[in-house]
Formats: structure tokens, C-alpha cells, sequence
């Protein structure tokens, strides 16, 4: 299955294995009375085909570099393998990341092609030096435009066949840009081999067959799914705000579609959660609630154990660079580790799956070349985690100073440094103590965000707290519509007395909201709350 060369030969596979099963499912109507539209494998393979005819008669070629602009619908997933199976490098970029991040990745990725809906078309004449690499204009819409051609003119008379590319190992396949929530936004270099190896992790990490189904809260999942046989049917959600979602939307996509893998941020699932517990409502059909992009709370997998009757919360651990490393499920944090995550030992993210090499090092800022440059750290010492697999990507597109500083070479072997701290415990456990950015070190000591905030958050009256620095002291941010009561304040100060991994904080604020990332809405915006102190918070 997974010995092809291109990825979207799986798609193809899957359409000679099960032509006649549900591939894509996309819902119409509204809330509650949804119709499904759909491709079979069959369809959608045939579908890929006149895609990258179309393309290609548009001028799209191999290697070509295509900027990649379209809502998840039912044509999301077959533009995107068509764009795979005729060599192009699809480059993906979040559009909710800040205006001057997201110009400027185009600039620096100066792609040749854009395939988008209207509004981006009339965006790029908005901004010519932003777009102004781009030669071919190709639109979502049913008609061409003045300086658009239409994707889907006469698509269904494109021949139904197509010969796939066949890339090389350095092939790219897409170029993903990182979110930037702790520093700029990479490009990240995807061959097709790493989508290849993805796919064939994650199905084999799940048990994934065929008869499962589906729902990607994060669009691009589904090329995982799809590529294994799955039935994707894509959520009545605009997934770029998942905490924004409609969890009674949500609900009726997962009953109508008898879902048994439903995947994305633990923003979009806490709010399912939440709604299903306050109407009484079960989820019977799901068999794996997938949590990433930012900590799950215990909260969570507890709330979950009410509403999945045949199943369970999983919380993969990764980046975008380097996907999946570890798995946990919330029954086993729930039985085994979840009372020390609440006191404060980190959270506990399994052990690294098969073909994983995880290690811990001492903690650097440098660049580190080789492997026996390193200094590793003890058992249940925190410390660095650095990271490597057959989906470890090799470099930042144009960005070789980054790529340094974020990958540790061991002969043929690449290690990608994750950015993150933690530590492997004595059963080969990995567990997360937060981004290291975000550590505060502090007369001699250091502060690790996922230790020091589950102290705080035990208490009644905090939902969320966050470490950040002042000046080079460890204060700590607390989520609150009002300011924190002396009452409150000298009961967290008794906090800090009890454990001595919170000896030296003693200076706490409150603020309505917190900032988080754009990309999963969840993952706290550190560096907005030290902002905010600078000007005086």
C-alpha cells in the first residue's frame, strides 16, 4: 500500500480497492436538515485526473510553486492530490496569521501560481508587489474572469486519466508554513515520502481500516484519511476559527455520518463536549476523539468519558516539522498519570511510536551540528527534546539560517529540535513541560510553563493561567473578567509555598481574555501578555 512514489497514489489505490465507497462527504442546507453531496474513491480519483489535465492545460508544471487558497468543500482534498499527482509544490499558509507574516511569506516562497477563490484574485491586484511573482491566476470560480481562468470551465470534458509525476526522494510536495505563535512563520519543506510515512504511522498508531469515517476539524488531516480509505466528511465549521464552531452543527455531522475518528484542535472538541453534556448527548459511533495543536486538560478527557460510550480522547504529540511523535490516550492518562499532570510533573504524552527516536539534551540556544556535540540529560531530567523519524523534514524553504538552528545531523540521520521541553521517565514515557521559549530562568532557576500552571489552575476560581516573564522574573497571567481579590491573591501565594518549583513567584495578573494562536485557538499568546505588562498592564 504504501510503497508508491507519488502520495496521491494512494488515492488511486484506494479507488482499485473500493471504487464504489465514500470518499469525500460535504454538507448542504442548513443546520438541522443537512443533504450530503459526495465522491466515491472512484469519482474522486477520476475527479484528481481532470484536475491536473485542466491544470496543465493552464500551464501548470511540475515544480511549479502554487499558492493554495480554497474553503474546505467538496473539491478541497482533489485539487490539492491533483496539484500532488502533477508535480507541483503546494504551498499552504495560514490566513488568519497576522497581516505583515502572512505578506511576507508569500515574498519570500514567490510563487508562480495561485489557485484561489474570487476574493484572493481580487486581493492580489489590491497588493501587485505581494502577488507580483505569480504569472498564472487560476480561480475557484465556474467562469473565467478579466485576469482570472477558471479551474473548473469545462472540467468535466477533461480526459479521466492522467500520468501522476514521479517525484525523487528531494521531490517537495507542499511547502506548510508554520503558524509563527513563537516566532516568525516557517516553510516547511514536505517530499512526498513524508506524507507517505505519515499516513502509514497514524493508520498504524489507530488500527484505521477502511470502514472508518472521518470528520477533520483541521482540513488537511483528511489527506491522511483519504489516503488510507477513510470516509472524510467534512464539518459545517469555518476552520480557521475552531473556537468559534457550532458544536450542535458538529453534533448532527457526526450522528448523520456514524463517525469513528474525529480529529483537530481541543478548542473545536471542548465545545462539542460542553454542548453534548449540558443536552445529555452521547457520541456512540466514535471510537477516537484526536486532540492537537496545544496541552489538553485533564478536564477534558474527564468531560469525554461521559459522552464517548465506545471510545476514547487521544492526544498525539508533534509539529508540523516532525508529525506524529507520541501518542497517549485520555483512558490511560486518566488511569495512570493524570494526578501527577495536576501536581505539577508536566504532561505525560506516551511513548514515541514505532521508528521514533526521541532524546533529551541540555537545553541550547545555539546552533548545534552534530550529535556528539550534545549533552544529554538523565532520566526524569527536563530538558530539550529533539527528535528523529522518517517523517522528520529536512529544512525551512529559503530559510537556511532557521534550518540550522532547528535540525542536529548524526551522519545520514537528521534530528529536528522540537522547540519544546520535557523529559523520558523510567517506562520510556515522554512528557511535555512546555515550549522553550517559554521557561523563565530565574536566580539559578527555571520555571517550566506546564509545571507551574497546573499548580495554579487547580484552584477553584481559575480556569486558565500562564507563565511569562517580566523583565527576566516568572509572574503568572490568570484569565479573569475581574482583578484578583486579596483573598485570592493570598491564597495563591500559599500555592507557591507548597511546591518548591514555584518558590520565587509572587506577582500575579488577571486579563478578560487571552490571546491565543490563529492557527488551532487554543495555545497561549505569550508574548502578547508581555506585551501588555510592558505598556503598563
Amino acid at each position: 500500500m504504501f510503497d508508491c512514489k507519488n502520495v496521491s497514489s494512494l488515492i488511486t489505490k484506494q479507488a482499485e480497492l473500493h471504487p464504489n465507497k465514500d470518499s469525500i462527504v460535504f454538507p448542504v442546507g442548513r443546520y438541522p436538515s443537512y443533504t450530503y453531496t459526495k465522491y466515491s474513491f472512484l469519482e474522486l480519483d477520476q475527479r484528481i485526473n481532470k484536475i491536473c489535465n485542466r491544470l496543465k492545460k493552464l500551464g501548470v508544471k511540475p515544480g511549479h510553486k502554487v499558492l493554495f487558497f480554497v474553503k474546505p468543500n467538496l473539491d478541497f482534498c482533489a485539487i490539492t492530490f491533483a496539484l500532488f499527482r502533477l508535480g507541483a509544490i503546494t504551498v499552504f499558509i495560514d490566513p488568519g496569521m497576522k497581516r505583515e507574516h502572512f505578506f511576507t511569506c508569500i515574498k519570500q516562497v514567490r510563487p508562480d501560481v495561485l489557485v484561489g477563490i474570487p476574493i484572493v484574485h481580487y486581493l492580489r491586484k489590491l497588493f501587485p508587489s505581494v502577488f507580483g511573482n505569480i504569472k498564472i491566476n487560476i480561480s475557484t470560480s465556474k467562469f473565467n474572469g478579466i485576469f482570472t481562468s477558471s479551474l473548473f470551465s469545462n472540467i468535466d470534458k477533461e480526459p479521466a486519466s492522467f500520468n501522476e509525476f514521479i517525484p525523487t526522494p528531494k521531490s517537495l510536495a507542499a511547502i506548510l508554513f508554520t503558524s509563527g505563535g513563537t516566532g516568525i512563520p516557517k516553510g516547511v519543506e514536505y517530499t512526498h515520502d513524508i506524507f507517505i510515512n505519515q499516513t502509514r504511522m497514524l493508520k498504524e498508531e489507530f488500527s484505521l481500516t477502511h470502514e472508518d469515517v472521518d470528520i477533520p476539524g483541521f482540513p488537511l488531516f483528511s489527506f491522511f484519511t483519504l489516503a488510507m480509505g477513510m470516509t472524510s466528511v467534512i464539518p459545517d465549521m469555518n476552520p480557521s476559527k475552531p473556537n468559534k464552531c457550532n458544536p450542535a452543527k458538529l453534533y448532527q455531522n457526526i450522528i448523520d455520518s456514524k463517525a469513528t475518528f474525529i480529529a483537530g484542535s481541543p478548542a473545536i472538541w471542548t465545545r462539542l463536549v460542553e454542548y453534548c453534556l449540558e443536552k445529555k448527548l452521547t457520541l456512540p459511533s466514535v471510537k477516537y476523539t484526536v486532540m492537537f495543536g496545544a496541552p489538553v486538560s485533564i478536564k477534558i478527557h474527564k468531560d469525554f468519558e461521559e459522552v464517548l460510550t465506545n471510545g476514547t480522547t487521544y492526544t498525539p504529540y508533534g509539529a508540523t516539522e516532525c508529525l506524529p511523535v507520541a501518542n497517549n490516550s485520555g483512558a490511560l492518562i486518566l488511569s495512570t498519570t493524570a494526578q501527577e499532570s495536576i501536581s505539577g510533573k508536566g504532561i505525560c504524552v506516551g511513548k514515541p511510536l514505532n521508528g521514533v527516536d526521541v532524546k533529551i539534551i541540555k537545553r541550547s540556544d545555539d546552533i548545534i551540528s552534530n550529535l556528539s556535540d550534545v549533552q544529554f540529560m538523565p532520566t526524569n531530567q527536563v530538558g530539550e527534546i529533539i527528535v528523529n523519524s522518517p517523517n522528520v523534514t529536512k529544512a525551512y524553504y529559503q530559510m537556511e539560517d532557521k534550518t540550522l538552528l532547528a535540525k542536529i545531523y548524526d551522519g545520514d540521520l537528521t534530528y529536528h529540535r522540537m522547540g519544546d521541553v520535557g523529559f523520558l521517565d523510567n517506562e520510556g514515557k515522554l512528557w511535555f513541560c512546555g515550549r522553550m521559549k517559554h521557561v523563565v530562568d530565574f536566580n539559578d532557576k527555571s520555571y517550566y510553563p506546564t509545571q507551574v500552571e497546573a499548580i495554579f489552575n487547580n484552584h477553584p476560581e481559575i480556569k486558565r493561567s500562564a507563565l511569562v516573564s517580566n523583565n527576566g522574573k516568572p509572574v503568572i497571567f490568570i484569565e479573569s473578567e475581574s482583578e484578583i481579590s486579596t483573598k485570592l491573591r493570598k491564597e495563591l501565594l500559599s500555592l507557591t509555598h507548597g511546591y518548591s518549583h514555584l518558590e520565587g513567584i509572587e506577582e500575579f495578573y488577571t486579563i478578560s481574555k487571552f490571546p491565543v494562536d490563529v492557527r488551532h485557538n487554543i495555545k497561549i499568546d505569550r508574548s502578547a501578555l508581555s506585551e501588555l505588562m510592558n505598556h503598563g498592564k
